[in-house]
């Protein structure tokens, strides 16, 4: 419940609208009052397998939801289904909330899902949210960028269209930034193999994050050279975020969130 001091609202949902809503990193606690406002306010919720159950118990339960959440090799609709379904939605009249994991415009697809709303003539709102490099990173203890450490930080995705880790590894393997991967747990003997041919040492600090700022949040740390033995190691599995850099060699000293599991 959002108290009297929080600002004014800008304006209501309104019916035959679609509201790209990012749900952030996982913790409740770290949606936008924006969000929590619209999920307050929802016709019908259509939501990703990134979402929370914590950020899912904030809808109302009068609310209508349709799961269309995508694994490995595993989606629950195509997008090309995913898109006409919120097409279809707007024009029954309803207020749609489509909810994504952390923000609708980094490796979300929300993009994709706005052209097909502005071709079929459907208006929109795109609400940002705590993309998973940012706050995962946050609650894990290293800080994406450090006068010391990292003057750059990159955002990559370790999983491509065609399967494959066809990516810019020159341009990677450049020191003094941080590289944080999305979706890239499956292809992350490639990836780290690749950085250490590019030029990157294998000494370079790494860390993999499962489930980040949430009550089972599970970080591995590492070198380069081992991560891929020390995540098999510990049993992590996708959906997991990999940060790449010296950053992470502060991850010991900085780390704060005790991960209730955990204590």
């Amino acid at each position: 419940m959002l108290d009297s001091n929080c600002p004014p609202e800008r304006a209501p949902a309104r019916p035959g609208w679609v509201y790209l809503v990012g749900a952030g990193p996982g913790d409740a606690e770290l949606l936008t009052v924006r969000a929590l406002r619209l999920l307050g306010a929802a016709d019908v919720l259509v939501y990703d397998n990134l979402v929370s159950q914590s950020v899912l118990a904030c809808v109302p339960d009068g609310v209508e939801r349709i799961y269309v959440g995508k694994k490995a090799s595993q989606h629950a609709l195509p997008q090309g289904q995913i898109n006409q379904l919120l097409v279809d939605l707007a024009r029954q009249g309803r207020k749609v909330v489509r909810l994504k994991g952390g923000d609708p415009y980094i490796f979300g697809r929300g993009g994709e899902e706005v052209e097909e709303l502005v071709n079929a003539g459907v208006p929109f709102e795109v609400v940002p949210g705590i993309t998973a490099a940012s706050g995962i990173s946050a609650y894990a203890g290293i800080p994406l960028t450090h006068r010391d450490f990292a003057q750059a930080c990159v955002f990559v995705t370790g999983h491509l269209q065609d399967g494959s880790v066809g990516l810019d590894w020159d341009m990677l393997a450049r020191p003094r930034q941080t590289l944080v991967f999305y979706m890239g747990i499956t292809q992350l003997p490639a990836i780290c193999d690749q950085l250490v041919a590019h030029g990157l040492p294998a000494s370079t600090p790494a860390a993999v994050v499962r489930r980040g700022t949430q009550s089972a949040q599970k970080v591995v740390t590492s070198d380069l050279g081992h991560l891929a033995e020390a995540v098999k190691a510990a049993g992590i599995v996708p959906p997991a975020l990999t940060i790449v850099g010296d950053v992470v060699g502060l991850q010991a000293r900085l780390a704060w969130f005790q991960p209730e599991e955990a204590s």
